[in-house]
């Protein structure tokens, strides 16, 4: 392709509301126009060829893989969604409107009500499975601060696959494909990532995984640890059960004065007790569908923090929110002195994992300036859960050993669904004894608009773009430094043709455009390696230059196709 002809509209201008690198290279090179700052982007054709080669690797992997691709309508019947009972549940990202006759209908932010449609009234018999369909295409979200451009958008193309089994290990088999399918995608799109454990969140099942791209601008924190593989999302992250070398208080049960302790920090100053051996209460208002809300108190140990989402998950909530002091006192609740075992009625009670067996406790007495010691846990019989926020420099559940944050972009998630999806929408088949069974399903992720942004955040510089050598939009840059020099032009053109009747993807910038400019141009677009043909030409060399670091050798012009073909290719 040559630049004179080619729209690539770039600009030095940074937009206003750009602060993560791929936002602002993005659309200083060209590649994406905002859409009145509304979450919603163009690709330009820079960005679009991007975005197919993206799109061309993930493809080729999956049907390697054995999936198949469909398409699936962009807009969605609400019936289906009322059906699975995601309408209400899946909140207000989900974008609700009528059509002329008054019907409902979404945009489809996820697929699996309409793949379960689809799959339901073509597939009836055991024979007929597994299957594995798959789409790339749009989606909508209606994100309530659409932020980072590509990142975190309202509209995005997203690979959405679905898998249907007749038993739940073949489902499992299934998902270790998936999983080892989409570590072939992002290796080949050159990215740095780790596979962890998940929250499943809005979409439901019993275990998921997501692939971090590893990048300090990552809104997700992560949990690694470095001597073994193990990671997982911070909403998901377990540790080895965690011992205290202090030793606990010895005290018969009773009801003491505590006055002005109303903190764990406090508290502990008083009874001069590591804050192991204390009870720290949470009180969160839990919302259901149909406007249901429970107020639920969360208790863990003192040393831990309460970790909102696997709470959440814990009464199988929408969501939990902050409840005032008044509104506690209206429920008989008394702020900074709450305990999990003097509770008024209606309140229900989650305790953590890490309290079973618990011994020498102290907890609130529910009473102003009023705690109870010499608690005991043990044979309480109480509805436990995980519960915690894992810290860094907790211990490794795999391994024993210290593990770290990191940040990350979440680019793909799997799940193993079960029948979560099947059940309510209907979608059985016959085993081999002719029985109604409904489907085992697995469902795998891949925002594939986001992977140009992550890969640009893991591969940029000060100056612009790096792309890896699967996802550029050119494989090389030709940069004829005076487009009036005949010799220059000459062997440009010359190069030019010859590179590209072997295969390569080559940009030629033949514009009437000083160096500089077009050198900038180049360090902004980030296309992996150029050769420059300039004034050391009536010399007889060119610059092959890689972008990765700026890299320049000098090369004889007789040589350079071979360089080229031997670097590039």
């Amino acid at each position: 392709m040559r630049f004179s002809r080619l729209l690539i509209p770039t600009t030095k201008e940074t937009p206003n509301d750009a602060t993560l690198a791929s936002h602002i290279y993005l659309i200083r090179g060209g590649f994406i126009q905002s859409v009145g700052g509304s979450g919603l982007y163009n690709f330009l054709p820079l960005g679009k060829k991007v975005l197919d080669k993206v799109r061309a690797v993930v493809k080729d992997e999956l049907d390697k893989a054995g999936c198949q691709e469909v398409s699936l309508s962009f807009v969605t019947p609400a019936s289906l969604w009322q059906e699975s009972g995601r309408f209400e549940k899946y909140g207000k990202e989900l974008l609700r409107f009528k059509d002329r006759k008054n019907n409902d209908f979404i945009l489809g932010p996820t697929h699996e009500e309409m793949m379960v449609n689809l799959v339901r009234q073509s597939v009836k018999s055991y024979k007929q499975l597994p299957l594995n369909l798959y789409q790339i295409n749009l989606k909508f979200r209606d994100e309530i601060r659409p932020r980072f451009g590509l990142m975190r958008g309202r509209e995005f193309l997203m690979k959405d696959g679905y898998s249907f089994h007749a038993s739940q290990e073949d489902m499992q088999r299934e998902f270790a494909l998936m999983e080892e399918t989409y570590k072939k995608i992002f290796t080949r799109l050159g990215l740095e990532f780790r596979v962890v454990e998940a929250d499943s969140g809005a979409i439901g099942g019993s275990g998921s995984k997501e692939f971090m791209v590893l990048a300090d601008s990552g809104e997700d924190t992560i949990v690694v640890c470095d001597s073994c593989e193990y990671g997982a999302n911070i909403e998901a992250a377990v540790r080895k059960e965690k011992a205290c070398e202090a030793e606990g208080p010895e005290a018969v049960f009773a009801k003491f004065h505590t006055p002005e302790t109303e903190t764990i920090e406090e508290l502990s100053k008083f009874f001069h007790v590591d804050p192991y051996y204390l009870v720290k209460t949470v009180a969160k208002k839990a919302l259901f569908d149909e406007g249901e809300t429970k107020v639920v108190l969360f208790a863990l140990r003192g040393s831990d923090d309460l970790q909102e989402v696997k709470a959440c998950n814990a009464v199988n909530a929408n969501d939990l929110v902050d409840i005032s002091e008044e509104e506690l006192a209206q429920l008989g609740l008394v702020a900074g002195y709450m305990g999990p075992t003097v509770v008024p009625e209606g309140v229900s009670v989650v305790l953590d994992n890490n309290l079973k067996e618990a011994n020498s406790m102290i907890c609130g007495a529910n009473e102003k300036d009023y705690h109870l010691i010499g608690n005991s846990f043990i044979g309480v019989e109480a509805d436990y859960h995980d519960l915690v926020a894992v810290q860094e420099g907790d211990l490794c559940s795999c391994c024993g050993e210290s593990m770290r944050y990191t940040k990350g972009i979440e680019a793909g998630h799997i799940f193993q669904l079960g029948t979560q999806y099947s059940e309510p929408l209907g979608a059985n088949f016959l085993d081999e004894n002719g029985k109604a069974q409904p489907m085992v399903m697995g469902t795998y992720g891949i925002g594939v608009s986001r992977l140009l942004a992550a890969i640009i955040e893991q591969n940029h510089d000060d100056k612009g773009c790096i792309w890896t050598k699967e996802s550029t939009p050119f494989n090389l840059q030709i940069i004829i430094s005076n487009i009036k020099d005949d010799e220059q032009v000459a062997l440009g053109e010359k190069l030019y043709e010859a590179l590209k009747s072997k295969g390569l993807d080559v940009l030629l910038d033949d514009r009437k455009e000083r160096f500089g400019p077009k050198i900038k141009d180049y360090e902004l677009l980030g296309v992996p390696h150029a050769v420059i043909i300039g004034k050391k030409l009536q010399d007889g060399f060119v610059e092959f230059v890689t972008r990765v670091g700026l890299v320049k050798e000098e090369v004889s012009a007789d040589t350079i196709l071979d360089v080229v073909t031997q670097k590039v290719l």
